[in-house]
C-alpha cells in the first residue's frame, strides 16, 4: 500500500461539510440516502427519524452544489413493553430503507427491534377556503343562516411537510430485527432478526411468509445466527444473509417457499497461524452489501472488508485491512465490549470505492482500481466550510511522526459505525455518535 497523503484521487478530498449536533442522547443508529440522493434520511435510539433535503443548485452559483437541509423530522416508533414476555422494546430505529418515487410523495421503511414501519413523507403549500357548511375557524355554521352557496378556493400558504404512517408490520419475529432490504420488484421487502427471515407483501400487514429459519429444535445446539440480509438489486427471486460465523448464503426463492437450503455458500478457510481465542467473534460478519450491478457481495467483519464475487464461492477475491493494528488490542476490546461493534459497509455509485468506519471517529476508503486506501476523520475540528479532509494514519511502534496518532492514543468510545454514500456523486454521510457530517468532493 502506498503511502496516504500522496493519493491525489478526487474521491479523497472531501472539503465541505455539513455538521449537524443533536442532543448527547440522541445517538445516531442508522443512515441512509434515498434512491435519487435528493434525500437522506437518519434514524436515532430516541425512535425518531430525521430527513435532510438538498437544495438545488443557486443560479448565481451554478457550480455550487447545495447543500443538505433539514427537510421532516418525525417520531417514528415509541417505547413498548411485552406483558407476555416481560421485556421492554426499544424504540431505536435499526434501519432505514427508501421505496423510489412513483409520485409527488416519498415512502420509507423504518423498523426497531420488533416492529416494521411504512411512512408516506408528503408536501402541503395549499389549503382550501371558501367552506359552505364551516366558518373560518372551523366551526359548524348554522344552516338556516346558508343562504348563499360559495366554490371553495386553495389559497397559497408556508410548505408544510408531513409524515403519516401507512402500514405498520408487527408481531412476525420473536427476535431483534437486523435487517430490512425492499425487493426490486417493489411490492415486496424481507425483515430478518436473529433465525428468521420474514417475507413481506408492502399491502398485507397481517401476514408474511418465513423465507428463512435457522432455528434448531434444542436451542442447546444453537451454534450461529443471522446477523444481516439484502435482496439482489436486480433479481427479485435473489438474496443474501450473512451468519455470526462469517460465512454467506445465497438463496433463490424460486427452488422452494423455505430457502433453508443456499444456492451458493461462501465461505473463507481459516489460516490455522491466525487462529486465536477471539477468531470466531472477529470473524462474525456484520454487514452485507450487493454490488449496484449485482455481481458482487461485499462483507464486513470486525477487522476487513471483503469482496466476493458471486460465481466465486471459496474465497473472496478482494481482502480489504480496516484497522489491523488492533489485532494485537483483541483483548482489552473484548472486555470493553468494543469487539462485538457492528460496522456497516458501502459501495459508491461505481462500486469502484468502499467506505466503512472504524474507530477515534476514523472512516476507510478503499479504491478497488488503483488499490490505494486513506484514513479520514469526522471531527468537529475539520468540520470548516470547504475544509480539505487531511489523511490521517496511525503508527504502531514506538516512534511517531508528527502528524501520526498513536494506536494506544485511539479513543474506542468515538466510533464511525453507520455510512453512506450518494446512488450517483461523490458525497458521503457519516454518522459520528450523535452528529451527522456530509462530506463532498472537491470543486475545482
Amino acid at each position: 500500500m502506498g503511502q496516504a497523503g500522496a493519493f491525489t484521487t478526487s474521491f479523497l478530498e472531501f472539503p465541505r461539510v455539513s455538521f449537524y449536533s443533536v442532543l448527547p442522547a440522541d445517538i445516531i443508529s442508522t443512515v441512509e440516502f434515498n434512491h435519487t440522493g435528493e434525500l437522506l434520511a437518519t434514524g436515532d435510539k430516541g425512535g425518531r427519524v430525521v430527513i435532510f433535503q438538498r437544495e438545488q443548485e443557486s443560479k448565481n452559483q451554478v457550480h455550487r452544489r447545495g447543500e443538505y437541509n433539514v427537510y421532516s423530522t418525525f417520531q417514528s416508533h415509541e417505547p413498548e413493553f411485552d406483558y407476555l414476555k416481560s421485556l421492554e422494546i426499544e424504540e431505536k430505529i435499526n434501519k432505514i430503507r427508501w421505496l423510489p418515487q412513483q409520485n409527488a410523495a416519498y415512502f420509507l421503511l423504518s423498523t426497531n427491534d420488533k416492529t416494521v414501519k411504512l411512512w408516506k413523507v408528503s408536501e402541503r403549500d395549499k389549503r382550501p377556503e371558501g367552506y359552505n357548511l364551516k366558518d373560518e375557524e372551523g366551526r359548524l355554521r348554522d344552516p338556516a343562516t346558508i343562504t348563499t352557496l360559495r366554490v371553495p378556493v386553495l389559497r397559497p400558504m408556508d410548505l408544510m411537510v408531513e409524515a403519516t404512517p401507512r402500514r405498520v408490520f408487527a408481531n412476525a419475529h420473536t427476535y431483534h430485527i437486523n435487517s430490512i432490504s425492499v425487493n426490486s420488484d417493489y411490492e415486496t421487502y424481507m425483515s430478518a432478526d436473529d433465525l428468521r427471515i420474514n417475507l413481506w407483501n408492502f399491502e398485507i400487514t397481517n401476514q408474511s411468509f418465513n423465507i428463512v429459519d435457522i432455528k434448531p429444535a434444542n436451542m442447546e445446539e444453537l451454534t450461529e445466527v443471522i446477523t444481516a440480509a439484502e435482496f439482489h438489486p436486480h433479481h427479485c427471486n435473489t438474496f443474501v444473509y450473512s451468519s455470526s460465523k462469517g460465512t454467506i448464503r445465497l438463496c433463490d426463492m424460486r427452488a422452494s417457499a423455505l430457502c433453508d437450503r443456499h444456492t451458493k455458500f461462501f465461505e473463507e478457510p481459516e489460516d490455522p497461524s491466525n487462529r486465536s481465542f477471539f477468531s470466531e467473534i472477529i470473524s462474525s460478519i456484520s454487514d452485507v452489501k450487493f454490488s449496484h450491478s449485482g455481481r458482487y457481495i461485499m462483507t464486513r467483519d470486525y477487522l476487513t472488508v471483503k469482496v466476493w464475487d458471486l460465481n466465486m464461492e471459496n474465497r473472496p477475491i478482494e481482502t480489504y485491512q480496516v484497522h489491523d493494528y488492533l489485532r494485537s488490542k483483541l483483548c482489552s476490546l473484548y472486555e470493553n465490549d468494543c469487539i462485538f461493534d457492528k460496522f456497516e459497509c458501502v459501495w459508491n455509485g461505481s462500486d469502484s470505492v468502499i467506505m466503512t468506519g472504524s474507530y477515534n471517529n476514523f472512516f476507510r476508503m478503499f479504491d478497488r482500481n488503483t488499490k490505494r486506501d486513506v484514513t479520514l476523520e469526522a471531527s468537529r475540528e475539520n468540520s470548516k466550510p470547504r475544509a480539505i479532509l487531511k489523511p490521517r494514519k496511525v503508527c504502531v511502534g514506538g516512534k511517531r511522526r508528527k502528524d501520526e496518532i498513536s494506536v494506544d492514543s485511539l479513543d474506542f468510545s468515538k466510533k464511525i459505525l453507520h455510512t453512506a454514500w450518494h446512488p450517483s456523486e461523490n458525497i458521503i454521510a457519516v454518522a459520528a455518535t450523535n452528529n451527522l457530517y456530509i462530506f463532498q468532493d472537491k470543486v475545482n
